[in-house]
């Protein structure tokens, strides 16, 4: 006898349907899935006969045939132990087709028979429901992450026995919902760090306040002790609020990744992301043998911090330059490509040389080949794709023994907040969110100039001999901070704060 479960399988960040096929024959008693399967499916085989008969249910002493259709894909991962089990049931007449045939199902058997919770959910069920399917069987951990997807039945399941008493009509599952709005509108996760601890450094402080407002990826250089990282950390306190679109967006990627915490199936704060620089190229932008998402991916719509970003690979850093224009990352392997999205927020320190104390003659012995050798790991295209770059002297004695505190992260967050919501009401039939995702076309469209300041900025192109990106990147930010002051144009005040970000280009591009 046939039986066809519907199921999916994961591919980047999307899900594609497939169709779980099991025949029972006469023969001798074997148990074969094909369909391209990986070591993880393969085990299915040993997880679903023990967890039926842990279940209370006889199995099939027959020639069991499972295909994974469409067949020439390849499929990994435990999600189709439920599935399969449940063919395994059907065909075998414990419930008729008809039961199964309106539900997609997904989830890993554990060897009681209880149901695991799987990977990838929030994409399987939205890809479900784009085919057409109404209900769905969903692991129990897993039935908060599949609610978001509006328009089908989330059935949250716990153990086989539970699933098969609900297809012979035994005993009926209730559907689970929740309220989205509710969801969404809860507090941001996080205990963020406040920049009213922050002693002195207010030019860094502003720099940082214009790059939240816009997304605009942000150099801090100066040397040890001089707040670079304790800024970057309290950046996350001042980022605006995530869209829910975006944040449907992060969360499909951390479902995929297997990032998602339990009870937190909705992120509802910018992700910020800090690796070590000992990161390889592979894990920055993705990879494996079938291609997981990197650092660069689960920073989406988000911050990557780089600290001490000379000390990364040469390798590890060139990647980053397509993803940083383009917003997404392409990854090429025999199994087949796959496109990530990668539209992050680039953050990074670094010291002006070696030892970090560039221009102290009693601390700093780094000749100038030291020197060179050191800043040449930071090419050109990338700093040309760096929006803002400033410079951090030492914090003095005494800013250290000032006892008022700074502007706090709420204050600042609240400029940042008005300005965003200036770029969503502009952009709101661009289908972006900040001015740093404006196109060249966007750009001329929405950041006009005035003649006179036509003329100061042609005067900075040609002084400090900067390229068509940075001319683009300087309206960009430009048009932020004309935002955050409120002006529908920009004047010569906001051209002239922005230019200042860009004339570390020739000094540290040496």
């Amino acid at each position: 006898m046939l039986s066809i479960i519907k199921s999916a399988a994961l591919q980047g960040i999307d899900s594609y349907p497939v169709s779980v096929e099991v025949d029972l024959s006469s023969g001798l008693p074997s148990f074969d899935i094909v369909g391209l399967p990986d070591s993880a499916v393969k085990e299915s085989r040993e997880r679903v006969r023990t967890a039926v008969k842990n279940s209370g249910f006889s199995f099939p002493v027959k020639h069991i045939t499972v295909n994974l259709a469409p067949a020439d894909t390849r499929k990994e991962g435990a999600s189709f132990d439920l599935p399969i089990a449940l063919g395994i049931l059907c065909a075998c007449g414990a419930f008729p087709q008809e039961a199964v045939a309106a539900y997609f199902v997904t989830g890993e058997l554990s060897l009681d028979g209880s149901v695991r919770p799987v990977n990838g959910v929030l994409p399987m069920v939205y890809g479900a429901k784009q085919a057409g399917v109404k209900k769905c069987f969903i692991p129990a951990e897993n039935m908060d992450e599949a609610a978001l997807i509006a328009g089908i039945d989330v059935y949250p399941v716990k153990s086989l026995k539970e699933i098969a008493a609900h297809l012979m009509g035994k005993s009926a599952i209730s559907p689970y919902s929740t309220d989205i709005n509710t969801l969404f509108g809860q507090k941001q996760e996080g205990d963020f760090l406040d920049f009213a601890h922050v002693k002195g450094q207010e030019n860094a402080k502003r720099a940082m306040e214009i790059a939240a407002a816009g997304g605009h990826n942000f150099l801090m250089i100066g040397p040890p002790g001089s707040g670079k990282t304790m800024l970057a950390k309290r950046l996350p306190s001042i980022l605006p609020n995530l869209t829910f679109e975006e944040s449907i967006e992060i969360t499909k990627i951390y479902s995929v990744s297997g990032l998602l915490r339990n009870k937190n199936s909705l992120i509802r704060s910018r992700p910020f992301r800090s690796p070590h620089h000992t990161i390889s190229a592979s894990a920055l932008t993705g990879g494996g043998r079938i291609p997981k998402p990197g650092e660069i991916s689960l920073s989406h719509h988000g911050v990557l911090f780089l600290d001490e970003l000379p000390e990364f690979q040469r390798a590890a850093l060139e990647v980053m330059r397509q993803p940083l224009e383009d917003g997404q990352v392409t990854i090429a392997r025999v199994n087949g490509t796959l496109t990530f999205p990668s539209d992050f927020m680039l953050v990074a320190a670094m010291n002006p040389c070696p030892c970090g104390y560039l221009g102290d003659g009693d601390k700093c012995h780094c000749s100038m080949n030291e020197i060179i050798k050191y800043r040449s790991k930071i090419s050109g295209p990338l700093l040309d794709r760096i929006d803002i770059m400033i410079e951090m002297p030492g914090v003095s004695y005494e800013d250290l023994e000032n006892t008022e505190q700074g502007e706090s992260s709420a204050k600042i967050k609240e400029r940042v907040l008005r300005a965003h919501a200036i770029q969503l009401k502009r952009y709101e039939k661009e289908g972006i969110y900040f001015n740093a995702q404006l196109s060249a076309a966007q750009i001329e469209a929405f950041c006009p100039l005035g003649e006179k300041e036509k003329d100061l900025l042609k005067n900075a192109f040609e002084r400090l001999d900067l390229s068509a990106r940075s001319y683009h990147k300087i309206l960009k930010v430009a048009r932020t901070v004309a935002d955050l002051a409120g002006s529908e144009d920009i004047t010569l005040p906001h051209l002239a704060e922005v230019l200042q970000y860009r004339s570390l280009d020739r000094k540290y591009l040496l």
